[in-house]
């Protein structure tokens, strides 16, 4: 499906209205599918970030002021209007990130479903009540927005991650600043017209356009926001934490990851490659729930280790919905992943299958990194500690049950793990002992639902969790109130 039309410029929306950069400065916006030009962006610096945040505080008051239940009702007629216009956010998501018309469908529709749970939350937004040790005296707490929330996301799977944030920040009755994703302008300014057509008031969801050290970076330094929300890496996540830390400002990352999928010697075999293809090379492993460390029994790992690589040379890679996946979303990130499998590769690590750019004539224009399982990698080199965030996945043998869980804590990283095993004494110990935020049985690394909390420990974030109502944490404060009565005044 062709995408709606969008500007030849994705401007800012600022105080309800589009608006291009204040320098009048642009950067391209490239097809990952042919590396044509799609469109040109709006360059923002930190005059047009201060512009939003501005912005977004005079809004606050009146915003902040709603009652919880006609702030979940506003959000509720966007993400009906996202419903009515599901294909053009799909198509527009496509045509940004590459992945196929059905895959942007799929994530579209997970986005809308998250809004609308968070919309539900206007109905509860739960503090509590209690009892108190004092006679006459009653104790609860109440939940109160923090102010402006600065939110900056990745651009991997576009919709749904302007959904994980502005959706909470808004019902919590923040006002929001959302640096979009460079990669993904369009996505993020189309949702942006459809919150405003819904009747968002004007300045409580502000989106500014550019790239992260000229327009992200001043978002996190203002002492008028509140709270920084932040998708993406863990050098980048560091930065944030450190310059948003100096002023006490609320700080929420979500982090890499490099995510361990185990196979025991007991697995339905025919599943676990299922999952763990799927795992390692859906949407093109741009993923930081990817699981890049796929580690096997010994008995099995010759087996396991066929299928998957016969599994992977028939792969599709390409932007069509008959393909397995799509493009990596630029050059950089492309020629970043071709240089780590050569690294590994010259430290001895063995290339079964892949390891380079695609350059036939159906995909030398775009980005395209061919699926590639590596071997004999050891489990501290670099390929084995930092995430690639492609379609790159390596193969570690394991003894047993006790190594395996070794290898799977041994990273720094810990957001997601899997492990596929029949028995389950083996699977209640994984997920009580592994080092993760999430953890899976028999199925992939992947999979969040808008009710349940996603995050990390260790290097994969800061032990918040986004989205499900432990997002509500992240963008409000507790006040504990106690009621004391004079039972002579009655």
């Amino acid at each position: 499906m062709n995408p709606p039309d969008i500007p030849e410029i994705i401007p800012n929306w600022i105080d309800g209205r589009e608006s291009g950069a204040s320098t009048g400065e642009t950067f391209a916006k490239l097809s990952p599918v042919t590396g044509r030009e799609i469109c040109r962006v709006a360059r923002s610096r930190s005059g047009d970030v201060d512009r939003a945040i501005d912005s977004a505080a005079k809004a606050f008051a009146a915003w902040s002021s709603q009652t919880p239940v006609a702030r979940g009702d506003l959000l509720l007629a966007v993400t009906r209007a996202m419903r009515r216009q599901r294909d053009d956010i799909a198509a527009i998501v496509a045509a940004e990130t590459g992945m196929s018309f059905n895959a942007a469908t799929a994530e579209t529709g997970g986005a809308i479903a998250l809004g609308e749970f968070m919309a539900s939350e206007g109905r509860r937004l739960y503090g509590r009540t209690t009892t108190s040790a004092v006679p006459h005296k009653s104790a609860m707490t109440v939940r109160e927005p923090l102010g402006v929330a600065g939110l900056i996301i990745p651009a991997n799977t576009p919709i749904a991650n302007v959904a994980w944030k502005v959706f909470p920040a808004l019902i919590c009755g923040n006002a929001a600043v959302l640096k979009a994703a460079e990669d993904t302008p369009a996505t993020a300014w189309f949702f942006g017209k459809l919150a405003q057509a819904a009747g968002l008031p004007p300045g409580v969801l502000n989106i500014v356009q550019g790239l992260g050290e000229e327009a992200g970076a001043p978002l996190a330094a203002d002492p008028r926001v509140a709270v920084v929300s932040f998708t993406g890496s863990t050098a980048v996540g560091r930065q944030i934490a450190q310059v948003a830390g100096l002023r006490l400002a609320r700080v929420s990352l979500e982090l890499g990851g490099k995510n361990p999928f185990i196979v025991c010697e007991d697995a339905e075999l025919e599943h676990a490659a299922r999952w763990a293809l799927l795992s390692a090379f859906s949407n093109a492993g741009q993923r930081c729930a990817a699981g890049s460390r796929i580690i096997v029994f010994e008995p099995v790992y010759q087996t396991f280790r066929g299928m998957l690589i016969e599994r992977t040379h028939r792969l599709r890679v390409g932007p069509g919905n008959d393909d397995d996946f799509g493009p990596v979303i630029n050059a950089e990130q492309l020629e970043a992943m071709v240089a780590a499998v050569e690294q590994a590769r010259a430290t001895g690590a063995v290339v079964l299958t892949g390891g380079r750019r695609l350059d036939d004539p159906a995909h030398a224009g775009g980005f395209y990194m061919a699926p590639t399982l590596i071997e004999a990698v050891h489990p501290d080199a670099e390929i084995s500690m930092r995430e690639v965030f492609g379609p790159v996945a390596c193969l570690y043998r394991a003894r047993d049950f006790t190594e395996a869980l070794d290898l799977a804590n041994r990273s720094p990283y810990g957001l997601t793990a899997c492990i596929h095993t029949r028995s389950i004494h083996r699977a209640l110990e994984f997920v009580r002992r592994v080092q993760a935020g999430v953890a899976v049985v028999n199925a992939g690394t992947y999979g969040s639902e808008p009710h349940m909390p996603f995050g990390g420990v260790k290097q994969s974030g800061t032990g918040t969790r986004e989205p499900g109502t432990e997002a509500l944490d992240v963008y409000s404060n507790l006040k504990t109130i106690y009621l004391t009565i004079d039972p002579n005044a009655i």
